[in-house]
């Protein structure tokens, strides 16, 4: 299966660069999740490796070759869109055997195919249907199947899941990492700006900002270790919270006086040199505790409340804020609304920034 290696890869329209310097290395069986706001450019990169936008600047390596000119129906790829494009008038087992019978396969060649990738994505009860008949989830599979019979050595999904309602999505998403499961050994690139669908099928995530990216790692690196404020607000639902102030005591621990009236204790180290630095603290909502009177990081009054069945979400007054604060907490609080509660954090759960990149010293 495929190795891809992107260097410096650029594309403009007209005047506009929409991406620039995209450098990155996809091994050969890996899923790598594309995530960003609308625009960043995940989509146009996708089409790129795809072949079906051209390259303004820089290589494309597929398995050591060269691809910038190369046409897509020779790069040995498969891909999937947001919509079906199934053949309306095709049975499932026509629609899928299409591109075989297109490339003068054997009616065996193309019969085992289909039979194959049926049985992978379940359809064999299906076969004889027509896409009106299926349902949105079976329709997507069977433009996964269809990809699938080819035997590309790099899979391409552009958003598959984004015109299903929610129950598909999640029954479709778990599919997809079954069929991943399936076939270890196959190089897979999915875009979507969900990032329940990044956390959960990636083996590495590209976070994609503003044409460029931002960081690259796996789902829990980049939980646990965003590199800057960016990628800490993207990933994780509700976003990150972000607390200005300065920090105070530096050691093997630091402590950051906040804006808000606060103290804060993060088990990142500082130097005596960052006495005094701004900075900001990003605390996630579901790791902000109820504090008490010697020791938090944030006083506000709860204006609303949403239970969530295993959790609540507490939704802080602004007050002289720019952001909203949102704690998540276990189980019901609904009573809080209304209230002025403290809440605070581990010092393992709090991260610093300064000048919008994090602060990790070794």
């Amino acid at each position: 299966m495929a190795e891809i290696k992107l260097n410096q890869i650029a594309k403009s329209f007209h005047q506009t660069r929409c991406l620039e310097d995209i450098n990155l290395e996809i091994q050969k069986g890996e899923l790598v999740v594309f995530v960003g706001p609308s625009g960043c450019g995940k989509s146009t990169l996708l089409r790129m490796i795809a072949g079906l936008e051209t390259i303004s600047g820089g290589t494309l390596e597929v398995d050591g070759m060269i691809m910038n000119d190369v046409p897509p129906a020779q790069r040995g790829v498969a891909m999937v869109f947001q919509t079906y494009a199934l053949y309306p008038h095709m049975t499932v087992r026509e629609n899928m055997a299409f591109a075989l019978k297109i490339a003068k396969k054997t009616k065996d060649e193309v019969k085992e195919a289909v039979q194959n990738a049926a049985r992978i994505l379940q359809l064999e009860p299906l076969l004889d249907r027509l896409p009106k008949a299926l349902s949105g989830g079976q329709r997507q599979r069977v433009a996964i199947g269809r990809a699938i019979v080819r035997n590309p050595r790099l899979f391409l999904f552009d958003e598959p899941l984004s015109n299903l309602d929610a129950a598909l999505r999640v029954a479709t998403r778990i599919e997809i990492a079954q069929l991943k499961e399936q076939m270890p050994e196959t190089t897979m690139i999915y875009v979507t700006h969900d990032q329940v669908e990044a956390m959960t099928l990636a083996n590495r995530i590209v976070v994609l900002n503003g044409g460029g990216i931002e960081q690259v790692g796996s789902p829990l690196t980049l939980y646990s270790k965003p590199a800057n404020e960016f990628v800490a607000r993207f990933i994780g639902s509700p976003a990150m919270n972000m607390f200005p102030g300065k920090i105070e005591e530096t050691g093997s621990e630091t402590v950051v006086r906040l804006r808000d009236g606060g103290k804060i204790k993060s088990s990142i180290a500082s130097k005596e040199s960052d006495k005094g630095l701004e900075v900001n603290i990003g605390i996630r909502p579901e790791d902000l505790l109820q504090g008490d009177e010697s020791s938090y990081a944030y006083e506000g009054k709860v204006i609303f409340t949403e239970a969530l069945g295993e959790v609540t979400l507490l939704y802080f007054f602004k007050d002289k804020r720019d952001e909203q604060v949102i704690a998540k907490l276990p189980g019901n609080y609904s009573n809080l609304k209304g209230k002025t509660i403290k809440v605070n954090a581990e010092a393992d759960k709090v991260h610093i920034f300064h000048k919008g990149k994090s602060i990790y010293y070794s």
